[in-house]
């Protein structure tokens, strides 16, 4: 990390640089011996009182006095990459959201809190997109309450790691104890590049199979509904929400389900989901062939881009959303009020 500036380092921010991405350097050694420097990275978040708090890419947050700095500057924006969409988080987030409808919504201020009988973190979850329109306790009581009349714990959902997403709730957060949970990288790609991967389907295939409904089959791979006697109804409703929804289908030779997905167009947005490819049908490209046909799809629906959601710790679906072409967009994880938790 290069601060040195004519050969010394330098403190290049000031409050006015609040909101920005920043990268800091602080003295943190006891004065004995050679001193000792730690390095952090995030959206100055706040700058008061003589105390900085930086919030980092996974919504974690740091407090730095300022006595403290050794060197500090503002990160320029990276440059934008060549044919990936243009999209703010708000947009993405918006479309992910009708994209896995909750069977419930109520509006609080600008934040939507959500809920599907417990069938998935998305569903049954907060979205914050503005103002609550209450004080941030009093919003986080109701939160709170409302979840608990529903059964469920109260769980907000925050995007981080751009500087049009929530790290200063993140932060807020935090400091009232709930706790982080699940960490999620948003990818993105063009469209007609996934319908152009060179796929084909295996030897006694028919290829892949698309319809409106999850057949029994398809909901057996998927195996996420939370149900061993079948999937419940909320479940369902949720995976057949949005505006165009599509279930894509590979049998195996032997008349098993090979492969599956969801697709839901949206616009210019197309988003992909549940891929799932079956245990002994692995590395036989089954998941480039899913995704090219409904990319089609969703090509002649009008889309033009395409996202999806991957856990941040999933390192092989990561590695297989970059051959495929995907690049982060932005990052969210859930925070969970823990029981107890100081306010």
């Amino acid at each position: 990390m290069e601060f040195l500036a004519g050969g010394r380092a330098e403190v290049r921010i000031t409050r006015a640089d609040v909101g920005k991405r920043v990268s800091v350097r602080r003295l943190t050694g006891d004065g004995e011996g050679a001193p000792a420097f730690t390095d952090a990275v995030g959206v100055l978040t706040s700058w008061d009182e003589g105390v900085l708090s930086i919030t980092r890419r996974d919504g974690t947050s740091v407090r730095i006095e300022e006595s403290a700095l050794v060197a500090a500057k503002v990160v320029p924006p990276a440059r934008p990459r060549r044919k990936v969409p243009a999209a703010g988080t708000r947009e993405l987030q918006e479309v992910a959201a009708r994209g896995w409808p909750a069977l419930e919504a109520e509006r609080l201020g600008e934040w939507t809190l959500r809920a599907a009988g417990g069938f998935t973190r998305r569903a049954n979850s907060v979205l914050p997109l503005g103002d609550p329109g209450l004080p941030l306790d009093a919003a986080l009581e109701r939160v709170e309450q409302w979840y608990a009349e529903r059964g469920l714990p109260a769980v907000i959902v925050v995007a981080t790691g751009r500087p049009d997403t929530d790290e200063e709730l993140a932060a807020e957060l935090e400091r009232r104890g709930w706790d982080a949970e699940r960490h999620t990288r948003v990818r993105i790609s063009a469209l007609a590049p996934l319908a152009d991967l060179p796929a084909s389907p295996p030897p006694g295939s028919a290829g892949v199979t698309l319809s409106r409904e999850p057949g029994a089959d398809w909901l057996a791979l998927y195996n996420r509904t939370g149900d061993s006697g079948g999937p419940t109804a909320a479940a369902l409703k949720v995976l057949t929400g949005g505006p165009s929804v599509w279930f894509a289908t590979v049998r195996a030779a032997d008349g098993g389900t090979a492969a599956i997905g969801r697709l839901v167009v949206d616009g210019r947005w197309a988003g992909f989901a549940a891929l799932e490819v079956a245990e002994d049908a692995r590395r036989q490209g089954l998941a480039t062939l899913v995704t090219a046909a409904l990319a089609e799809r969703a090509l002649d629906e009008g889309a033009s881009a395409a996202y999806l959601q991957v856990e941040a710790d999933n390192a092989g679906a990561l590695a297989l959303y970059d051959r495929l072409g995907f690049t982060d967009h932005h990052g969210y994880h859930y925070r969970r009020a823990r029981p107890g938790g100081r306010r």
